[in-house]
């Protein structure tokens, strides 16, 4: 099993800031697809992605027991 975290408006759109899914041996990308279609979330292509806060790209490939977080991009002024 994996723990994936959402920051900032993801949290909000899922309603959760962490669930627990099996996402081993998929890569990052086919983890994004997944998401969009269970939660119907369309902006995780512009987000960040770390998995075991180190970032990671969307070709990475998930192994058990990983944490993966999305992080989307942050403005301030």
């Amino acid at each position: 099993m994996n723990k994936v975290l959402f920051f900032a408006h993801l949290k909000d759109a899922i309603g959760e800031e962490s669930v627990m899914m099996e996402a081993k041996g998929l890569m990052v990308a086919e983890l994004k697809q997944k998401l969009k279609s269970q939660y119907n979330i369309q902006s995780l292509d512009v987000v960040m992605t770390a998995i075991n806060e180190e970032f990671a790209s969307d070709e990475e490939l998930i192994q058990d027991g990983d944490v993966i977080a999305f992080i989307p991009p942050v403005s301030g002024g």
